[in-house]
């Protein structure tokens, strides 16, 4: 089990190159992947999403990227053969023109777009994007980590509400096993008082009796309680992302208290339900955080 919320950040520094990862995962329906990128990986979007989708199945994600280059580390490349043609010419102004002045490097580094050697971007690019993927790789494995580390706080805490569960319907089994017989006796009594003699219609009593009983039984309801408790305990150990199923089962456990809830007359039964919804809603609570 994991959480959908983490947060993780990664510094890379190689080759006179700086890559910084940044990755926050908020809860959410869906995955929805949200990148910010320098111009120059704008085309790495692509890649991206893929790497995080190999991590992260549901949630909204951004992941945040920015580069550095550390320029006093790049080679300086001139080109001789401009930089010799640029003295030449300046020795053949300065006859014309009769100066008397030497020609100094200065006055050929004035000519800087004739002098550098055009770099190579896309191997620059590319070297950018090997320092940035590798942050990428390392800022997903610790987010990862650190969402699973949230995912077993959850995982115990529905694991002791999920065994609540369970301890409230065993109580509400053992209230309801003599409940029939007791409402019984109430429908006697109740009837007896509305005759002035003690005849009583018995064939009448037993109709009475039977819609009572099957208005009172929740003996259906108790045994798909019981299977869906068990369905959870089992989800809850799954390696596999489960919020969502979770989720289903919660609202399949909701639906049958609240039916218990509807046939029950008896105050303790009630109270325990009570007590049962109020587990449920701190499940769904927790649920919402879930991959």
């Amino acid at each position: 089990m994991k959480s959908m919320t983490g947060y993780s950040r990664v510094e890379k520094y190689e080759n006179g190159i700086k890559a910084i990862v940044e990755i926050k995962s908020l809860n959410s329906k869906y995955l929805d992947i949200n990148c910010k990128l320098p111009k120059t990986l704008f085309a790495k979007e692509l890649e991206i999403r893929d790497q995080v989708k190999k991590t992260i199945v549901r949630g909204t994600v951004t992941v945040s990227i920015s580069t550095e280059f550390d320029y006093s580390l790049k080679p300086f490349k001139l080109n001789e053969n401009n930089a010799f043609g640029i003295y030449n010419s300046l020795v053949e102004l300065s006859k014309k023109l009769k100066l008397r002045s030497n020609i100094t490097i200065s006055d050929i580094l004035s000519f800087p777009n004739y002098l550098l050697v055009e770099e190579n971007t896309n191997f620059d690019n590319e070297r950018e994007w090997e320092v940035a993927k590798s942050a990428l790789v390392e800022a997903l494995h610790l987010i990862d980590k650190y969402r699973m580390e949230e995912g077993k706080n959850l995982s115990k805490d529905i694991s002791n509400r999920a065994k609540k569960l369970k301890e409230i319907l065993n109580k509400i089994i053992q209230k309801s096993i003599n409940r029939i017989e007791e409402e019984r006796e109430k429908l006697r009594r109740k009837v007896a008082m509305l005759f002035e003699s003690d005849e009583i219609d018995e064939n009448r009593l037993q109709f009475e009796i039977l819609l009572m009983a099957n208005r009172l039984d929740i003996n259906e309801e108790c045994a798909r309680l019981d299977s869906h408790i068990k369905f959870l305990k089992d989800a809850i150990k799954s390696k596999e992302p489960v919020g969502q199923k979770i989720n289903f089962i919660i609202q399949e456990i909701n639906r049958e208290f609240n039916t218990i809830g509807s046939k029950s007359d008896n105050v303790e039964i009630s109270h325990l339900v009570v007590q049962a919804k109020e587990e449920i809603e701190k499940i769904r609570e927790m649920v919402m955080n879930i991959e």
